[in-house]
């Protein structure tokens, strides 16, 4: 199984950047952690803080990969470009947000991907990535 992570804008300071919303742990140790714990699956990142790349990434690997998960931080509630390369592609969609976001800003409520996302995991922290590599393994498991 092929699966890759996509995290957009300012996820990159995981680990420094607000701990209180986001922890202390920086995603590269937690992919590395992922990785660990997934040893039979072909696990990728990919991190940009411009919206052109994250869409370049989601055309590249949106046909021949089983899963993609998507953090697409800030993005998610402003891009339609974003949400388009979503609907372009084959390989299904998770949308994974760290933090709850309708416990904060209201401009946080509304996301652009979910309607063209598979499903979404939001506030459960790191642990939501976890999730949603578990249900494209079980996904796998229940196909005819």
């Amino acid at each position: 199984m092929d699966l890759l992570i996509i995290n957009g804008p300012n996820l990159n300071l995981l680990g420094r950047r607000e701990p209180s919303v986001y922890g202390s742990q920086s995603f590269d140790d937690f992919f590395s952690s992922l990785k660990l714990k997934y040893p039979s699956i072909k696990l990728s990142y990919f991190q940009s803080n411009h919206e052109g790349e994250i869409i370049d990434k989601l055309h590249e690997k949106g046909f021949d990969c089983q899963g993609i998960i998507l953090n697409a931080g800030a993005y998610t509630h402003t891009s339609i470009a974003i949400r388009d390369a979503i609907s372009a592609i084959t390989t299904p969609v998770i949308e994974v947000h760290i933090s709850n976001v309708h416990a904060r800003e209201p401009f946080r409520h509304h996301s652009t991907i979910s309607p063209v996302s598979k499903g979404v995991i939001i506030g459960l922290g790191l642990t939501g990535y976890s999730l949603a590599i578990d249900y494209f393994v079980d996904s796998v498991k229940t196909q005819p």
